[in-house]
């Protein structure tokens, strides 16, 4: 994990607002009118508060209609906590070597290709969906990086481009969305901005 990320996570985290907030989303998915009421605050502190945390991934959210509804990063929330941890003490007895990275970037591409080319064909399809979170962040990056950012696409269109790689296109479609590659609202889809990609290069 990146020194920055370390950061980004804790400055998230420093507010007991953000904290109660996580805490009570730990229990299931709540709009922003439940959270506010529980808090005993305005919607609209829930509202800066949650695009603190969804700006370092510690949350998701949806809408639905005029409703925003927010879920936990599960997986971000413990990643980044052990990834601290394994920082800190990595370099207790080794310095401050390294820090900025603890992966280099040619390392990455090339576990990054390595996979591409175990888990598609010559052609391009996907033969299989990795059961390993890792990997499966791997083929979503690579398939997801085909389509043109700043574009808006209807789901027919997007069922269309990814039934390209794969058959069961709603699976697809649906992590996606769901590791934040992508964004929903009244059936069409845009990409995110890469910062908020679920990034496989934070896993373990």
């Amino acid at each position: 994990m990146q020194l920055d990320k370390v950061v980004q996570y804790h400055k998230a985290l420093a507010d007991p607002t953000r904290i109660k907030l996580l805490i009570l989303l730990a229990d299931g998915e709540m709009n922003g009118q439940a959270l506010a009421e529980k808090l005993s605050v305005t919607p609209a502190t829930i509202t800066h508060h949650a695009a603190k945390l969804r700006e370092a991934s510690l949350i998701n959210e949806r809408r639905d209609k005029n409703t925003i509804y927010f879920t936990l990063n599960h997986y971000f929330i413990s990643n980044s906590a052990k990834g601290t941890e394994a920082l800190i003490y990595r370099h207790m007895s080794g310095g401050m070597e390294g820090m900025d990275e603890v992966q280099t970037k040619e390392d990455q591409m090339k576990v990054k290709a390595s996979v591409v080319r175990n888990f598609f064909t010559a052609e391009g399809k996907l033969k299989n969906m990795p059961s390993q979170l890792k990997k499966k962040l791997m083929v979503l990056e690579h398939i997801v990086s085909q389509l043109e950012r700043g574009r808006k696409y209807s789901e027919k269109e997007i069922n269309t481009f990814i039934k390209g790689y794969f058959d069961d296109f709603a699976t697809i479609r649906r992590e996606f969305i769901m590791h934040q590659f992508m964004y929903r609202e009244n059936e069409v889809y845009e990409l995110n901005p890469e910062e908020l990609w679920t990034r496989w290069e934070l896993l373990s």
